[in-house]
């Protein structure tokens, strides 16, 4: 069973979902399966066209000087300086994946240049030389771009590579402040092929450059969420994709494994894609119960599922003198000597998902320490729990937190020094100080949750939560914040 399944529409993901090779084998188990529907596709391309456009503008151009013989007038010498995109707009783009890969292009897109240009020629009738200077605009129309980008896994990781990157050009037209009809036609005729083949070959540069950052940086994405010092969440790339004619999908390995040695805690295979109740959310990540499950394997063989009590609300249940009524061979025993509750857990927490529920059930010995000389501490009793509770989730930032309630109580005696101990005596000793100090600690931690693996600058947004059989799914938009800006954030 698959601990997480995800829909998922963030942008930049769409490119790491492009051509993954490598066929499936026991050591390339998944956990977490991430689909990128339609939407998402279109957010994605949104954003990486809105990317190109803030480096494609402004963008300074070679010049360009050549002689031209104008009618009558005879050779002309014309200089197009200082020519620069200054705007540039995407009028229609789509994005289209496909069984190679994915394909993004723009069509009726517009650029627009600003140059300054300077003319001479000598006169035919006089030694002298004729010159003029001024601005134009140049317009480029009907322009159409094309990226198919391809991507393989390798060692976890994901390369990108450009396929094809092109841009063709239909036509342009030039607005000239100052000059001559002759001028207008002779730069047209001139520089026409020129101003085209630099305009395409510069934006088709600026793309491939950009291509293979986002590739250097998709590539050294990091294979671990850290939680916390203990624990992280393996999120290496493994299998291949699913693909159809809307939709982009990976998988990643998704478990929760110790920080010092990298070992898996919990075994998987994968389950088919969830889907969320309401079809423009951006992101459905299903959950399976098993992930919990690694996490609370995980923390208990790190032996971090053990407490001493030694402060109460009511301290004095920390003192024999407090149990006098309720363990009177205690207190005969040991009188007027402080105490400490010694609470350590015998196995993992188990946690079982149901519609619109979540049950834990928590298996725990609670030893009765007295303390009756400075540093002696003598077990007088060991008590089995048996804390059976029910949860709820929320999402906190990018994590999804939870919380837990005590619905019940069993307790047992596992082995005493002093004789018989009557539980129903004990019991609602136990439960307040479960309830107002277990309890509160529990909830402080898995209060902060654990990470959703989302690439850095994704924040969820409106976030849904649904409870079924084995599973939470969490159903979200997403915004995303530039890297380099903390105000530039886009929002779907």
């Amino acid at each position: 069973m698959s601990p997480i399944i995800i829909i998922i529409t963030y942008p930049i993901l769409i490119i790491s979902t492009l051509l993954i090779t490598p066929h499936p084998t026991l050591a390339d188990q998944s956990s977490i399966s991430v689909l990128i529907t339609q939407p998402g596709l279109d957010f994605i391309k949104n954003l990486l066209v809105t990317k190109a456009i803030s480096k494609i503008t402004p963008t300074p151009l070679q010049e360009i000087d050549r002689a031209v013989n104008i009618p009558v007038i005879g050779k002309v010498h014309i200089v197009l300086s200082d020519i620069t995109i200054y705007r540039f707009n995407v009028g229609l783009s789509q994005v289209i994946p496909n069984e190679g890969g994915v394909s993004i292009g723009g069509s009726d897109v517009r650029c627009d240049l600003r140059v300054k240009w300077h003319y001479y020629y000598g006169a035919a009738l006089f030694p002298i030389s004729v010159s003029d200077t001024g601005t134009a605009y140049i317009q480029v129309n009907g322009m159409e771009m094309g990226v198919a980008l391809g991507l393989e896994i390798k060692d976890g990781s994901m390369q990108l590579s450009t396929i094809e990157c092109n841009c063709h050009i239909n036509d342009i037209t030039i607005d000239l402040d100052g000059g001559t009809s002759w001028l207008y036609q002779g730069i047209l005729d001139a520089f026409k092929e020129e101003i085209e083949s630099t305009v395409a070959k510069t934006i088709t540069k600026i793309l491939e450059t950009e291509i293979s950052k986002l590739g250097y940086v998709l590539q050294n994405l990091p294979k671990q969420i850290p939680v916390d010092d203990v624990a992280s969440l393996n999120v290496t790339l493994v299998n291949s994709p699913f693909l159809s004619d809307t939709s982009l999908g990976f998988e990643i390995n998704g478990l929760f494994i110790e920080n010092k040695s990298g070992k898996r805690l919990y075994g998987s295979s994968l389950q088919a894609p969830v889907r969320c109740s309401d079809p423009s959310k951006m992101i459905g990540i299903a959950i399976d119960e098993a992930v919990f499950k690694s996490a609370l394997a995980l923390y208990y063989n790190a032996m971090f599922m053990h407490w001493i009590v030694d402060k109460l609300p009511e301290q004095s249940l920390l003192n024999t003198a407090g149990w006098r009524f309720i363990i009177p061979q205690l207190y005969k025993r040991y009188p007027n000597d402080n105490m400490n509750l010694n609470i350590s857990l015998s196995d993992p927490p188990a946690v079982q998902m149901s519609q619109q529920k979540i049950d834990s059930t928590v298996y725990a010995d609670l030893i009765i320490d007295v303390l009756e000389v400075v540093d002696t501490t003598i077990p007088v009793a060991c008590i089995s729990l048996v804390i059976s509770g029910t949860g709820s989730v929320q999402i906190t930032g990018n994590n999804l937190a939870a919380h837990l309630e005590m619905s019940d109580l069993s307790m047992s005696l596992k082995w005493s020094k002093i004789g018989t101990l009557h539980m129903f005596l004990i019991q609602p000793v136990v439960w307040t100080m479960i309830e107002t100090v277990f309890l509160p600690y529990v909830n402080a931690r898995i209060g902060v949750g654990f990470p959703l693996p989302l690439i850095h600058g994704f924040m969820l947004r409106n976030a849904e939560i649904i409870t079924s059989d084995s599973r939470i799914t969490v159903c979200s938009d997403v915004t995303y914040q530039e890297s380099l800006s903390g105000t530039r954030i886009y929002a779907l």
